[in-house]
């Protein structure tokens, strides 16, 4: 009796006790997962984001456990990077770039607004450079990696980085406010496109959402 006693008391504090909330959470996707058919299958986008994504936000959550950055943001942690470790780096790299990635695509994607297809004008000559410019970049990345459309300056430029590096963090050449990312590692594409890299980004362009692109170009200034 007294055994069943303290068993339904322990229940009972277990109930009443505070839960502790990870740091970090895996975001929801913004569509369904067979929402960018047919650039990207749904198969590819499960596993992309249901594992991949939720793996890097477990390790980040275990590594900046009972640490001083249990309670910053990634952007700052992304920003002093070279000081943490290299789950921290790799981890937190893929959490931000994933986040990133879900928000800058979207099904029956619009077209660049007049405003900001003349800020790509400016820079790159015309929509059509921009796009072979940062098509080649993401094509030649070497092994895993990202491409990346960034603000520096205030002026848009294209840039990769390795890995799940990004251009938040102090450790790489090309630092920036990332306004689009392409992910380049063969898990994002592989089960559709195989080693045809170049198709898969040509297909991207079709679910770029662009008016994500401007708020975050127009946020970034």
């Amino acid at each position: 009796m007294k055994f069943k006693s303290f068993v339904i008391a322990g229940a009972l504090l277990l109930m009443l006790a505070p839960s502790v909330k990870a740091q970090f959470t895996l975001p929801d996707l913004p569509y369904a997962f067979d929402a960018l058919e047919p650039a990207i299958d749904r198969e590819t986008m499960q596993i992309h984001h249901d594992k991949h994504h939720a793996g890097y936000v477990t390790k980040l959550n275990d590594a900046v456990k009972g640490t001083a950055l249990a309670n910053q943001s990634i952007e700052k942690i992304l920003g002093s990077i070279s000081k943490y470790s290299s789950a921290i780096r790799n981890n937190g790299g893929g959490h931000y770039n994933h986040s990133l990635f879900w928000q800058v695509m979207a099904p029956n994607a619009q077209a660049p607004s007049a405003d900001f297809s003349k800020v790509i004008d400016q820079t790159f000559g015309s929509m059509d450079k921009f796009k072979k410019a940062f098509a080649d970049s993401a094509a030649t990345r070497f092994g895993s990696g990202w491409a990346w459309l960034i603000v520096q300056k205030g002026k848009l430029k294209i840039t990769t980085t390795p890995n799940q590096d990004n251009p938040l963090m102090d450790i790489v050449k090309e630092k920036g406010t990332p306004i689009l990312a392409l992910d380049v590692w063969e898990h994002a594409y592989y089960l559709k496109y195989q080693n045809k890299r170049p198709d898969y980004i040509s297909n991207w362009w079709t679910i770029v959402n662009w008016p994500e692109v401007e708020r975050r170009y127009k946020q970034s200034k």
